[in-house]
């Protein structure tokens, strides 16, 4: 125990000296600003900002510091547009759209940006004690997961699925249905063969999901409100009266912060999982849970725990995926493989000599987590009154200006206007699937989890010679079929016996 403190002691002597402390706190605001900006997300932030930090010869802990801080602000940052203008600002904060905006229109912006603040840092304090406390444990345990047990995560993904289907069941497996179409274009890579590519070689390497992203929610969402003015209806919002969230609203959201973090928290270990699959993952639980027991949650409509849920679970997420990073030498998100290639210019390997060999650098990185992580926060609440104003701009000067945010995202990805076509495309599928009532959240989710799935499938087929008996060998596979059986069935048939209570004394 008194060489966990000598450690975690180092780490803050590392974190607070007066470079580390600027670093952190300079990262946190890029981030911020990176999460806001729709389609650039952290991947690109850090990317961007690694031969910056290498030419300017920054000792490899401090540099380490400055990209995980950006990290860490993208996965803030992403909340704002989402909220103020159904727009995601990065990969995982689509599901935050789906109760965010609904508040923000509702005239509640500025209690829905703080408590989304709120509800991210406790996921990111959550997590980074649960690196503190569980990081040699949890890497032995998330390194048990081969091809078969990620296969049956996904499914169990899928079966949480069933609680975002809504009332009408069969558009929501429609949507899902087409995510997971989309998630099979362009070349397979196990065979080489062309899919769905219709012989463009743009489609080759599949269709990006930042195009889908910014298609289905920022075209859309531009494309509704055009119909609005052009209709004469008015798409002005109520001003909020409140700065900031109350107490029984921090009371109302409180367990399901806790519980959406340690979800986020344990999917962000798995390699590959992402904030993504975290967030979607914990709204669909606290969705399928809360409203078995309180007939009057409005999740989809503005609903705070809906808006907490996946703030907290992407946050953790985001987090969490430093444990595989540091502990194995596996990048647990595509941003931390970014940071791995980071330190490899340092001739760093990451992996579990780093925490003897370069004790300074492990520490470091969870004390500056600690220490960016409230400087997040006592940067992004005092500001959400400015961020809140953004509604008040005139949709005229408001459109446009989204629009030629959207597309310089879009464009930065692969620089080619094909993308630009292909987003407008799926923007005006999206808006006539808006207009069909088709929700968004299976689609998104399918798009997400498709490839992954179909990878993991055909590497576990492959290691047995198509022997599916590999999807039920291990017990963790098979905790995981149980779990997907038990989510999937229990629910509906829940429902149907408090149907039957409720109709039994009219008869």
């Amino acid at each position: 125990m008194s060489s966990f403190f000598d450690h975690l002691g180092l780490g803050f002597g590392v974190a607070f000296s007066a470079i580390n402390l600027l670093v952190a706190a300079i990262g946190s605001f890029i981030g911020t600003i990176v999460g806001v900006l729709p389609g650039l997300g952290p991947i690109n932030a850090v990317a961007m900002l690694v031969p910056i930090a290498f030419a300017m010869k920054l000792p490899p802990e401090t540099a380490l510091i400055l990209l995980a801080a950006v990290y860490v602000g993208a996965e803030y940052g992403g909340r704002i547009t989402s909220i103020l203008l159904n727009v995601p600002g990065e990969a995982a904060a689509v599901m935050t759209t789906l109760d965010g905006y609904p508040m923000a229109r509702q005239g509640l912006a500025s209690v829905a940006l703080s408590l989304s603040a709120w509800a991210s840092f406790v996921g990111s304090m959550i997590a980074t004690f649960g690196i503190l406390a569980l990081a040699p444990i949890l890497a032995k345990w998330a390194i048990a997961f081969g091809p078969a047990e990620y296969f049956v995560l996904m499914v169990f993904a899928f079966a949480a699925l069933t609680s975002l289907l809504g009332e009408q069941p069969v558009k929501g497996i429609l949507a899902a249905m087409l995510g997971l179409a989309i998630s099979t274009v362009g070349v397979d890579s196990n065979s080489g063969v062309y899919r769905y590519s219709f012989d463009l070689p743009n489609l080759a390497d599949g269709i990006d999901f930042v195009v889908v992203v910014i298609g289905l929610f920022a075209i859309a969402e531009m494309l509704q409100m055009l119909e609005n003015l052009l209709s004469g209806n008015s798409i002005e919002v109520p001003k909020g009266t409140r700065k900031m969230f109350n107490f029984a609203e921090l009371c109302k959201t409180g367990w399901t912060t806790i519980r959406a973090s340690v979800v986020g928290f344990f999917i962000g270990i798995l390699p590959g999982a992402g904030a993504s699959v975290a967030s979607a993952v914990a709204y669909a639980n606290e969705k399928k849970m809360i409203e078995g027991k309180d007939p009057e949650a409005k999740f989809g409509k503005g609903d705070v725990r809906g808006l907490a849920a996946p703030e907290a679970a992407n946050n953790a997420a985001a987090t969490g995926s430093f444990i595989p990073m540091l502990t194995l030498g596996v990048p647990g998100s595509g941003t931390t493989a970014v940071m791995m290639g980071a330190l490899t210019l340092y001739n760093i390997t990451p992996g579990p000599v780093l925490f003897d060999t370069q004790p300074q650098i492990v520490w470091g990185l969870i004390a500056s987590l600690f220490i960016a992580n409230v400087m997040l926060f006592l940067m992004n609440v005092p500001m959400v009154q400015i961020f809140a104003a953004m509604l008040r701009v005139p949709p005229w000067l408001l459109v446009p200006g989204i629009l030629a945010i959207s597309f310089i995202g879009v464009y930065a990805i692969n620089g080619t206007t094909f993308d630009l076509v292909l987003m407008v495309v799926i923007g005006i599928v999206g808006y006539f699937l808006r207009k069909f009532e088709v929700p968004m959240a299976p689609l998104v989710l399918g798009v997400v989890l498709g490839d992954m799935m179909e990878q993991n499938l055909r590497r576990a087929l492959s290691m047995t010679n198509g022997d599916i008996g590999i999807l039920f060998e291990s017990k963790l596979s098979i905790g995981l079929w149980i779990a997907a059986a038990l989510v999937g069935i229990v629910p509906p048939l829940m429902r149907k016996m408090r149907k039957k209570v409720v109709t039994a004394p009219a008869n």
